[in-house]
């Protein structure tokens, strides 16, 4: 056996302390590091029945191989006999295993070297396997963090025992993100590497917008309130959709809060994005004219509602029209992926025009045909007097004249 000492032990406990690795699995480490020293210090590499076992009162640690007791001895790797045995222990039997201490002389420095490499490598396998985890669980949440630095257009964020990424296409446009303010993003994936794993978060995620609702609306954390769909351009609005559970709570009202409280946190939290608060309908026709608010809409036409395709046509008053559009589409984009509808606007002067060039288009076509109608008749008329006339002209002809009547008289 080799004595250790105390000293092991007194530094499993402080890693377990600092860095959540537990003692027996440093322990577990250092009995593998000491089989694997053995079994190369030995020249062995396959051996099924060597361990290492660690007493914790005496502080001593040492290598066995276990063997069974037989009454002739074929293997004696793996076999001992039973007067061999007796040595060992008094009580053992043909048929039961005994473990022998096979710990060669001056085995301490080379079991420290193999030990201190396979220690180091374990508890980094187990840190990372922790980290993992604990990050495998925290991944599609909302977490709070520390910005470290900008690298390549990638902000890093501390966010406990890992630097997490935040990729540009996941910022919010215009933000400037400062080194020590602290930011609450969003877990999007968790990489397993060799290393450490790597964490993806984002700023500009329309779950955030959730996470913040559940946070400070207790309706929407107990389930009276629920959140049916979110549209957001980062930065910029935000349309989401609420219903209620309960007829006596107003959905609206629970996530605006009283004199606006609620949704001015959150509208502080997201840097004075506008967040447009509508409410869900099963109703397509009313789902739509909510979800283009603060517009107000004249009428809402079904064109196409299947498994293919759902469209509206959307008719606003002339004096709506820029506001139900939005800046560059924005409103109409943001009630699109929020409805899941196709949704096309025109004012009232331009479903007007367009009925009245619809019935011109109509009209023309009967008019034509009345005049191409009339145009036959008249040429039909003309055919037929033409006709008459040259009957006439050849009966003219066919009559003797009454000079040559005379003559042929005399």
């Amino acid at each position: 056996m080799i004595k250790i000492g105390t000293a092991l032990f007194e530094a499993c406990e402080e890693l377990e302390r600092e860095r959540g690795i537990s003692k027996e699995v440093l322990i577990a480490s250092l009995c593998d590091a000491m089989v694997a020293a053995y079994k190369k210090h030995m020249r062995i590499r396959e051996a099924t029945n060597i361990e290492a076992i660690l007493d914790e009162q005496s502080g001593e640690i040492g290598v066995f191989r276990t063997k069974l007791v037989v009454d002739n001895v074929e293997d004696p790797d793996t076999q001992i006999s039973l007067n061999d045995a007796l040595e060992i222990a008094e009580d053992v039997e043909v048929g039961d295993e005994v473990k022998i201490e096979v710990t060669p002389e001056q085995f301490g420095r080379i079991a420290a070297q193999s030990a201190k490499q396979v220690i180091t490598q374990r508890i980094r396998e187990a840190e990372r396997n922790l980290v993992l985890q604990e990050f495998m669980d925290k991944k599609g949440t909302l977490t709070t963090g520390i910005i470290q630095r900008v690298e390549n257009r990638n902000v890093i964020v501390n966010i406990g025992k890992i630097d997490a990424i935040m990729p540009q296409k996941e910022q919010i446009p215009g933000e400037y993100y400062k080194p020590g303010n602290r930011i609450r993003v969003f877990v999007l994936n968790v990489k397993e590497t060799t290393r450490l794993p790597q964490v993806i978060v984002s700023h500009a995620h329309a779950e955030i917008v959730r996470e913040l609702f559940e946070l400070e609306v207790p309706e929407i954390e107990d389930g009276i309130v629920e959140i049916k769909s979110i549209s957001r351009e980062a930065g910029y609005r935000t349309k989401i959709a609420v219903w209620s559970n309960d007829p006596e709570v107003d959905s609206v009202g629970a996530c605006i809060g009283p004199r606006g409280s609620r949704i001015q946190t959150i509208v502080s939290e997201l840097k004075n994005e506008k967040i447009d608060i509508v409410r869900y309908s099963e109703d397509p026709v009313e789902y739509i004219v909510n979800a283009l608010s603060p517009a107000r809409v004249v009428s809402v036409d079904i064109l196409a509602d299947d498994e293919y395709a759902h469209d509206a046509m959307v008719v606003v008053p002339d004096d709506q029209l820029s506001l139900a559009i939005g800046r560059e589409g924005q409103n109409v984009r943001l009630a699109h992926k929020l409805t899941g509808w196709k949704i096309d606007i025109k004012s009232v002067s331009q479903m007007e025009k367009a009925e009245a060039a619809n019935f011109v288009n109509y009209e023309e076509p009967a008019e034509e045909a009345d005049e191409i109608e009339e145009q036959d008749e008249l040429q039909q008329e003309i055919e037929e007097e033409m006709n008459q006339q040259a009957v006439d002209e050849e009966d003219f002809q066919d009559e003797p004249a009454s000079d040559e009547l005379e003559e042929t008289e005399e």
